[in-house]
């Protein structure tokens, strides 16, 4: 028998989201500070190294502890995962938390019939700093898993982050590029994200630029004929 959400459920949901969204998006810098301690420290590196392991599973317990009360307040039971799948691919892939600040995008986008400049500026700001944050956890992934692999080009974490780079500016020189099957998913991920992102921001700042010039004109004096 299916579980059904009671109609206060949107509402602690939402209410749980605006008191948890701040502190879980300090956890997930401190599990991708953690993380990156795992792939850029020497292995003789103690006690960092057993710190930052600890840094990683204790943040990742905590954003699956907070996607188990999502799913509790809620009310959907199982089918909390297929209506939230970018909850869910979160919990799974903690480095890619900045993708929920895409959501403000969709805020702006329900609200074009009163748009306001603050808003559109807000969301250049989030676009701009989730492409920094997926960049850099990209960059650190890549450079994971191909800096041992044969006939590589990412040899250095330099190498890594100037291939992340390019790959979300959409650039691609192609001096840098992953070799491996995982290289390449990562890859994939990134320049479907860079689309999205430059999409955002291209766009936000476009109709930033049309309400300036909308408000500067409706300023200015009417013409005598």
């Amino acid at each position: 028998m299916s579980q059904r959400p009671t109609p206060e459920a949107p509402a602690r949901l939402t209410r749980w989201e605006q008191r948890t969204e701040v502190p879980l998006f300090g956890a997930s810098l401190l599990f991708l500070a953690g993380y990156a301690v795992r792939v850029l420290a020497p292995h003789d590196a103690q006690p960092w190294r057993d710190v930052s392991l600890i840094l990683v599973w204790s943040t990742w317990s905590l954003f699956l502890t907070d996607y188990a009360v999502r799913v509790h307040l809620s009310g959907l039971g199982a089918r909390f995962a297929r209506t939230h799948r970018l909850d869910t691919l979160v919990v799974l892939l903690p480095l890619l938390r900045p993708l929920r600040m895409v959501r403000v995008y969709q805020a702006v986008q329900q609200r074009r019939d009163r748009p306001r400049l603050d808003l559109y500026a807000r969301v250049m700001a989030y676009a701009g700093m989730t492409a920094a944050l997926l960049g850099f956890s990209a960059a650190l992934s890549v450079y994971h898993l191909e800096r041992r692999a044969p006939d590589t080009s990412v040899r250095t974490f330099g190498d890594a982050l100037w291939w992340a780079c390019e790959t979300l500016t959409t650039v691609g020189y192609g001096d840098v590029a992953p070799v491996t099957f995982w290289g390449r998913t990562v890859a994939a991920g990134l320049m479907a994200c860079g689309l999205a992102l430059l999409g955002a921001v291209t766009g936000s700042f476009s109709s930033w630029l049309i309400q300036v010039f909308t408000r500067e004109d409706e300023k200015r004096p009417p013409e005598r004929g």
